[in-house]
């Protein structure tokens, strides 16, 4: 069950671990949030959460760009 943790966050048992994004050819990241993507605000300040379904935001474990994708598409890694 996840919670929301506000600005459309919400909270996933993963954040802050190693997962498997099985969308994206078992890229294995480390889980940042579970929010949603605003890619239709080209800039501008955020002043609301946007209307659109949250993703999975991941980053490689060393850092580097992060990627988005579907909260379904990942598991703890082994």
């Amino acid at each position: 069950m996840t919670t929301s943790l506000g600005l459309g966050h919400q909270s996933h048992p993963l954040i802050g671990r190693l997962v498997v994004d099985h969308a994206h050819d078992d890229r294995v990241g480390v889980l940042r949030a579970i929010a949603p993507d605003s890619k239709d605000n080209r800039y501008g300040l955020v002043i609301m959460v946007p209307n659109a379904p949250p993703v999975a935001w991941l980053a490689p474990e060393g850092g580097g760009l992060e990627w988005t994708t579907s909260p379904d598409a990942i598991e703890a890694a082994r």
